[in-house]
């Protein structure tokens, strides 16, 4: 399995769990939707790494 595939499936497990077991997108918190951010970040992050890496 190519690398850019883990990434990617990784990224969507951690959303399906966030928004499952962790309510991320609730009106309640401030925090919460900012923690869904910084996991999008880190998610594009791991992209060009993988991408720089691989040519």
């Amino acid at each position: 399995m190519k690398p850019m595939h883990v990434v990617v499936i990784v990224y969507f497990i951690g959303i399906i769990i966030g928004a499952v077991f962790f309510n991320l997108w609730s009106t309640g918190s401030i925090i919460k939707p900012l923690i869904a951010m910084a996991w999008t970040a880190l998610f594009l992050i791991a992209i060009v790494y993988v991408d720089r890496k691989s040519e």
